[in-house]
C-alpha cells in the first residue's frame, strides 16, 4: 500500500533551526490561584538560552560585514555562550576560539571542544570565582592579533535582541499576561531583552533580577561564588546590556540556597536545572507568597543541570567547598509543601462553603 505524501515533512537541516519553542512547566500553584511556571530553556540545542543570542550576534555580524566566509570568532565565556557560538561557527564555516577558565563546568568545555572549538585557558587559581577580567583581556589580545570577530556579549545589543523570540513565545503560550518574570541578570541579555520585548508587546510584567551573592551588579562588596554564567566579580566593568530600568526588584542568592533549590527541583520534577537557575527559582519561591492572588509568575531556567552532575549534583564536591546543606534543602521542600497545602486548604474551604450553601438552600 502506498502511503500518501504529506505536504510538508517535519524535518530540519540544521540544529540551529531547533532553537526556540521551549516548554513551560508549572512548578507551583497556590490556593490563591497564583502559579510559578518554569521556562525550560535547556530544551534548546546546546541546552541553554544563550544559543538564542549567539545566533543573533553571528547573523548580525554577517549582515554588517564583520564576519566573512571562513572568518574567526573569539569570545571569553563561562560555557553557555561558548557552546552557542561553537554551534553557529560549525554550521556557518567559521573557526571559534573560546577563552575560558577553571570556573566553567567541565562538560561545557568538553561540549565546545566536541563541536570543534579551540579553548584558550586562563588561570583562575585563587580567584574565588570566574576570571572574567583576565578572560576579556586575553580575548581582546587574540582579536587584535588575528583580526578575529569578537562579539562582546556584555555590550553587543544583539545579545538582548536574541531574546525577542523568547518573549514572543511567552506572549503566545499563555492566555494571560505574565505578571512577574524572574531571571538571572548576568550579561543582561536574557532578562532585560525578554522584559523589554514583553513590554513592547503590551505586557505589564514586573521583573525580578537575581544575582549570586558576591556579584557586583547590584552594588555592594564583591565576594566569591560558584554559580556559573551569572554574576560579575570585582573589577569587572558591567556591560551596557544590563538595563537597570528594566529591572523592578533585585535579589542576591547565595550558592548554598541556589544549589539546594536545584537539587530539590530535580527530585520533585525529574528535570535537572543549572545552579544559577536554582537561584532564580529560590528567589521566585520566596517572593511568590507576597504576590496578589491569581498572579502568573515565570522563572527563566536558562540551562540544563546535566552539565553540573559533577558539581551542583555531586554531594562530595559541594561538601569539599562548604556548599552542601541538608537544612537548606529542607527549607526549600517546606516552601513547596506549604504551597501544596494551600491548594488543599483552599479546596476544603470551597467544599465547606458549598455544603453550607446546600444546607441553607434545603
Amino acid at each position: 500500500m502506498t502511503r500518501p505524501r504529506r505536504a510538508r515533512e517535519n524535518i530540519v537541516r540544521h540544529a540551529s533551526e531547533l532553537i526556540g519553542a521551549t516548554p513551560l512547566l508549572e512548578l507551583i500553584r497556590t490556593g490563591a490561584g497564583t502559579r510559578l511556571l518554569l521556562k525550560l530553556e535547556q530544551f534548546n540545542p546546546t541546552g541553554s538560552a544563550k544559543v538564542r543570542m549567539a545566533r543573533e550576534m553571528v547573523l548580525q555580524a554577517e549582515r554588517d560585514g564583520r564576519l566573512r566566509p571562513g572568518g574567526h570568532i573569539v569570545e571569553p565565556t563561562s560555557g553557555n555562550t561558548g557552546t552557542g557560538l561553537a554551534l553557529m561557527a560549525l554550521e556557518r564555516g567559521y573557526t571559534f576560539t573560546a577563552v575560558v577558565d577553571g570556573h566553567a563546568a567541565v562538560d561545557k568545555l568538553r561540549a565546545m571542544e566536541a563541536m570543534g572549538a579551540r579553548l584558550v585557558r586562563v588561570d583562575s587559581a585563587g580567584a574565588g570565582g570566574p576570571s572574567t577580567v583576565q578572560r576579556r583581556r586575553v580575548a581582546a589580545e587574540i582579536a587584535a592579533a588575528t583580526g578575529a570577530y569578537r562579539p562582546d556579549q556584555h555590550n553587543n545589543p544583539h545579545n538582548n535582541a536574541g531574546y525577542r523570540e523568547l518573549a514572543g513565545e511567552l506572549h503566545a503560550d499563555l492566555n494571560t499576561d505574565i505578571d512577574y518574570l524572574a531571571g538571572a541578570v548576568g550579561t543582561g541579555g536574557s532578562l532585560c531583552g525578554t522584559v523589554d520585548e514583553l513590554r513592547r508587546l503590551g505586557s505589564g510584567v514586573r521583573a525580578l533580577g537575581v544575582e549570586p551573592a558576591g556579584s557586583i551588579i547590584f552594588g555592594g562588596p564583591p565576594g566569591p561564588y560558584w554559580q556559573s554564567g551569572a554574576g560579575s566579580p570585582a573589577g569587572f566593568p558591567i556591560g551596557g546590556n544590563v538595563h537597570y530600568a528594566a529591572i523592578d526588584e533585585t535579589c542576591r542568592v547565595g550558592d548554598v540556597d541556589a544549589f539546594a533549590t536545584a537539587r530539590v527541583v530535580a527530585r520533585r520534577t525529574g528535570i535537572l536545572i543549572g545552579g544559577t537557575a536554582g537561584a532564580v527559582v529560590f528567589a521566585a519561591l520566596r517572593r511568590l507568597v507576597q504576590l496578589p492572588a491569581g498572579i502568573t509568575a515565570v522563572a527563566l531556567v536558562c540551562d540544563a543541570g546535566e552539565k553540573y552532575l559533577d558539581t551542583v549534583y555531586d554531594a562530595g564536591w559541594l561538601r569539599d567547598r562548604g556548599l552542601y546543606s541538608e537544612s537548606a534543602q529542607r527549607r526549600v521542600i517546606r516552601m513547596l509543601d506549604a504551597y501544596d497545602a494551600s491548594v488543599q486548604l483552599a479546596a476544603a474551604d470551597v467544599h465547606r462553603a458549598e455544603r453550607a450553601l446546600a444546607t441553607t438552600g434545603s
